[in-house]
């Protein structure tokens, strides 16, 4: 029940970082919204027009009956349906490492909206490393709860990693925030080594110059 209740309080502030990057009164495609919650916070709280999508059928019943306008659909089939420059910002919230090709995911988000938010949880984090390497077995935090055999992420990622991604195929970061589910464990270090020291890494993206 704490551990639950925990998890609850880091999507909360998952939320507020999210809510805060988003410009009052745009358009917003929210990718694997599960149940609306940041969906619902952002028509509230900043006045967006939004949309959803989200591949479990009970989760988009869910979401339908709290008046949002979600679609069911799988985001590795692509975003066809959406034409260039549709929305002002495309959202994907702790979801890049469960894709089957996010490389090719992003660049859908990139070329449907003006912006790109993208959130994951960091590999590298530091906790990760010393129980991989302490323990010789897969870790498990609080952003990674899950077993080895019933895990949904299949790329794992870091920081780094997506920065160095980003700068490879010419996109913009535009602004970047590097959380810790337990600040007082050492948030200034999070945002001085967010590599070593965060556990999650939020992206704002868009286009680089041709």
């Amino acid at each position: 029940m704490i551990r639950k209740r925990l998890r609850e309080n880091i999507l909360l502030s998952d939320y507020d970082s999210i809510v805060s990057l988003v410009e009052p009164e745009t358009r917003v495609l929210d990718l694997g919204c599960g149940k609306g919650e940041l969906l619902l916070r952002l028509i509230k709280e900043r006045r967006i027009q939004g949309r959803g999508v989200e591949i479990n059928q009970a989760a988009v019943i869910e979401c339908i009956h709290k008046g949002l306008s979600v679609f069911q659909g799988n985001i590795n089939e692509g975003l066809d349906d959406y034409g260039q420059g549709a929305y002002d910002y495309v959202i994907l919230n702790q979801t890049l490492q469960v894709l089957d090709r996010p490389d090719v995911v992003i660049e859908e988000m990139l070329r449907v909206g003006k912006k790109v938010i993208v959130s994951f949880p960091n590999f590298g984090y530091w906790r990760v490393r010393a129980q991989y390497f302490l323990t010789g077995r897969m870790p498990r935090t609080l952003k990674l709860p899950d077993e080895w055999y019933d895990t949904p992420n299949i790329h794992l990622l870091t920081i780094k990693d997506f920065k160095i991604f980003c700068r490879e195929r010419n996109i913009q970061i535009l602004a970047s925030l590097s959380l810790l589910s337990t600040p007082s464990l050492g948030a200034g270090w999070a945002q001085f080594w967010p590599n070593l020291f965060a556990d999650e890494g939020i992206f704002v993206l868009a286009r680089g110059a041709p």
